[in-house]
């Protein structure tokens, strides 16, 4: 009787521990791995970065330059059981052994939020009407376009570092809050 007390007594410990883990990891930070080259020269393929949780958790918009998480899939209104599922489905352990990676969450940067108006012109961003300050981004874009993107209520604008090689916001439009799940804050 005494050894199977012992045996409970672990069991209901390391029961704990995994909670404690998940509760960690849904809402406070998280490990994730950066694939691609979108993020170059700032991130690169591989690297490792620790993501927190909290402005997700506490609907803290990001800022401007932030690094963020985002659920690419802006049809769909990302929701805890989005972040639940994912966490046990895609992670740094996952994607080493089982070779699990999830090519909906994106790394990228803030570059516009709600009621800014972004224009693409000669291989410049700027933000209403002025150039926005660039020295993280790896060469001069190969993009311009007449039109004018006018961030809506509820939303960020998103570009990849290397602007040549990143599908961002340019493709899939101003991402919803709801579906920034995290923020860079430092990297191994």
């Amino acid at each position: 009787m005494k050894i199977l007390k012992e045996i409970g007594s672990w069991v209901g410990t390391f029961l704990i521990a995994i909670v404690i883990a998940l509760l960690i990891n849904l809402f406070v930070f998280r490990p994730s791995e950066v694939l691609g080259s979108s993020m170059e020269p700032t991130l690169k393929n591989g690297d490792i970065g620790m993501i927190s949780r909290i402005s997700h958790t506490f609907n803290i918009d990001p800022d401007y330059g932030d690094i963020v998480i985002i659920d690419s899939r802006i049809e769909h209104k990302h929701s805890l059981k989005d972040d639940l599922v994912d966490s046990f489905k895609y992670n740094v352990i996952s994607s080493r052994f089982f070779n699990q990676r999830n090519h909906n969450y994106w790394i990228k940067r803030v570059i516009g939020k709600e009621g800014d108006t972004l224009e693409f012109k000669d291989g410049k961003a700027y933000r209403n009407g002025k150039l926005i300050k660039e020295d993280y981004i790896k060469e001069k874009m190969n993009y311009s376009s007449d039109t004018k993107i006018v961030v809506p209520k509820g939303h960020v604008y998103v570009l990849g570092d290397n602007r040549n090689s990143s599908m961002d916001s340019r493709v899939i439009g101003p991402v919803p809050l709801e579906n920034v799940i995290g923020k860079l804050i430092f990297k191994f």
